[in-house]
């Protein structure tokens, strides 16, 4: 089977920002260090000896998330074999017997809309280095945890059930095993996430309680596992969240996750589990920072977590224009943009992007090896680029609000500017804006421009529905109707339109085959005259469950137009939602597949969204300078935000 070339840029929400850092903080003395070296984003650790200097974590530095241990004395962590295959690995734990355990998505399941993860294990030491799975086949494991003897293991399992599409809180059971025996599992409690070990027989985990607030629960193992569910008790009370428990394994604490009416950030607390109170530990000292994940030593003197790292400490400070990513097509490369929506120049030299999309927003442009950006358009809310094929100079996009209904006002705007203002010493570049759509025509975005430069396809929702339209790319429409035509028309969302670079088709995601459920796209393909509308028959043939369920957007052709890339929830969930900064959709990973349906990849494992990719539009980009040292870029201060569903108006 042949396979796609050249160079996808895309983005991942928030990612860029978070400068996660492992810390541990000595509980008696509330002294806070830090145990990771500042480099790329270092989360999900665990300790690995009782001192509380030695952790098994992950981190994203080789471009992809693997596992590290740090060694004291060592200026630098070491990677620990992980399953070679592997671009995700998460939630690390190294047993007394020295023995590795974490997930890893690798394995494509049987059919699509299952979740991928599994547990696996490796021997560190040993000579081959050989990966066992852990997890039965056709199932999906999250988030393991092992009793304090190593007597147990607990998992938050998904079994072997279809994914069945909720990215909040997922319907996973707390599922418990012996690591000698791991295909005897026994479901010990229905619907829980995060399982936590205290001793050898009692396991907290989180879930949504019927109240709404985000809870802690508990239960006891019996001695006899072959037993029905247990019915868990609630431990943490209403009033706030509490999350991705660690359990002290005297019994008495647990260390939280919570959200409090009033403060707006994640924290860290210890909960004394006789006298039902709590105590705050990183509130006092880092109270305009989010924390993540606990973690407590085995002699229970130690408690870890990750946070951003801040300004005032060493370590990588600037969020790189263009970050490689690594791919497990070799000949495709993934770059991960800090922004949206990116469009390359004709000579591939530049890339036009958005770096947010509130008023603060704009366009900007930068160098296609991140050495430098400037600012076209700013204090003005635009969204979704278009590089005209044949003018350095002119770039299309929209101005107004992202993902609005059909009415509200959206113009497609010609953004003319002189390459000749692109220099070093200057950060803003003048340019002219021409609007192309009138006045009280809607909502028109999505703006792509086709290869002989004369047209551009857009979304308008002007009849009342989203449908394409193609617009003179110069002149724009005028009030008679000239320089404008309809594509598409339904009572139906027809969006996010592409031009093959060919100039023989159009791509676009459509819920046309089921206009009802505005979560429901797939990938379509139409010839500029309206003629040849089909499907692209990714997940299943037209009319079968798996068509039905396809989530397929921000289509892009390759430079030959034989290939798609586009971002999809074909996989599932790979991360505990709950655990992870804000994901519009965590399942928003990037595939590539053929026009005919044929040789679909998945290129993007992780917990996060990955979205508005595009094709480079040469093959050769220029990227041997591209590094963390030496571009230009925004100054890391953390900004992302916590899940915007989890709110404390209950």
């Amino acid at each position: 089977m042949d396979t796609p070339s050249g160079t996808i840029i895309f983005t991942t929400v928030g990612r860029t920002h978070y400068g996660f850092d492992v810390f541990s903080l000595h509980i008696a003395s509330s002294v806070e260090r830090r145990l990771t070296d500042g480099v790329s984003v270092n989360f999900n650790a665990r300790f690995a000896d009782d001192n509380g200097n030695d952790i098994v974590f992950v981190s994203e530095r080789a471009g992809s998330a693997r596992i590290f241990r740090t060694r004291p004395g060592n200026s630098k962590p070491e990677q620990l074999p992980g399953a070679p295959e592997s671009f995700f690995h998460d939630r690390p734990i190294i047993t007394q017997d020295n023995t590795l355990y974490f997930i890893s998505a690798h394995e494509q399941p049987d059919r699509h809309f299952k979740n991928w993860t599994a547990l696996y294990s490796v021997n560190p030491n040993s000579q081959e280095k050989a990966v066992t799975r852990v997890t039965p086949p056709d199932t999906a494991d999250f988030s393991p945890a092992i009793s304090k003897s190593g007597k147990y293991f607990a998992v938050a399992s998904y079994g072997s059930r279809s994914w069945g599409g909720e990215f909040h809180e997922i319907n996973t059971d707390i599922v418990v095993f012996q690591p000698s025996e791991p295909e005897t599992r026994v479901v010990v409690c229905e619907r829980g996430g995060w399982p936590t070990w205290s001793g050898d027989s009692t396991v907290f985990f989180h879930r949504q309680a019927d109240d709404g607030w985000w809870s802690i629960f508990r239960f006891d193992i019996p001695e006899n596992l072959n037993l029905s569910p247990i019915e868990p008790v609630r431990v943490t009370p209403p009033g706030l969240h509490c999350f991705t428990p660690a359990a002290f394994h005297d019994g008495k604490r647990i260390a939280v996750a919570t959200r409090r009416r009033g403060v707006n950030h994640r924290h860290i607390e210890i909960f004394d589990l006789e006298h039902k109170t709590f105590h705050a530990v990183t509130e006092p000292l880092n109270p305009s920072f989010h924390h993540y994940n606990p973690f407590v030593s085995a002699n229970s003197e130690f408690l870890g977590y990750h946070r951003f790292r801040g300004e005032s400490t060493q370590g990588e400070s600037t969020v790189p224009n263009l970050e490689s990513i690594v791919s497990p097509i070799k000949t495709l490369r993934l770059i991960r943009l800090n922004g949206s929506f990116p469009s390359s120049s004709p000579e591939g030299d530049l890339i036009a992007l958005n770096s947010d999309f509130d008023i603060n927003g704009g366009i900007k442009v930068a160098r296609s090896d991140g050495s430098k950006r400037w600012t076209l358009i700013k204090d003005r809310t635009a969204f979704y680029n278009s590089w005209s094929p044949t003018e350095r100079h002119v770039i299309y996009a929209s101005l107004g609000p992202i993902f609005r209904p059909a009415g509200i006002a959206v113009q497609i705007a010609r953004i003319q500017f002189s390459p000749s203002d692109l220099i070093d010493d200057r950060d803003e570049v003048p340019c002219e804006v021409k609007f192309l759509t009138l006045d009280n025509t809607g909502n028109n975005a999505f703006p792509s421009c086709s290869p002989d430069g004369k047209s551009v396809v857009f979304r308008s929702g002007r009849s009342g529905h989203k449908n394409l339209y193609i617009l003179d790319a110069v002149n724009g429409e005028s009030e008679g109707g000239e320089g404008i035509r309809r594509l598409t028309e339904g009572a139906w969302i027809d969006t996010m339109p592409c031009w093959s670079p060919k100039g023989d088709l159009i791509g676009f995601s459509s819920n046309r085959h089921d206009p009802s459920n505005d979560a429901a796209f797939g990938a379509y393909v139409v010839r500029p005259d309206g003629t040849g509308l089909r499907r692209i028959e990714i997940a299943g043939p037209e009319g079968s469950e798996e068509a039905a369920r396809e989530r397929v957007n921000h289509v892009s052709f390759n430079k030959d137009g034989d290939w798609l890339v586009f971002t999809a929830n074909l996989g599932g969930i790979t991360a505990e939602p709950v655990a992870i900064p804000n994901q519009f959709q965590p399942y928003g990973d990037l595939y590539v597949v053929k026009l005919d349906g044929t040789g679909l990849r998945r290129l993007t494992w992780n917990g996060y969204e990955d979205g508005t990719p595009t094709w480079h539009t040469v093959d050769d980009l220029g990227l041997s300078g591209l590094s963390l040292n030496g571009q230009d870029g925004d100054k890391l201060e953390g900004q992302f935000e916590e899940p915007l569903w989890i709110t404390c108006d209950i």
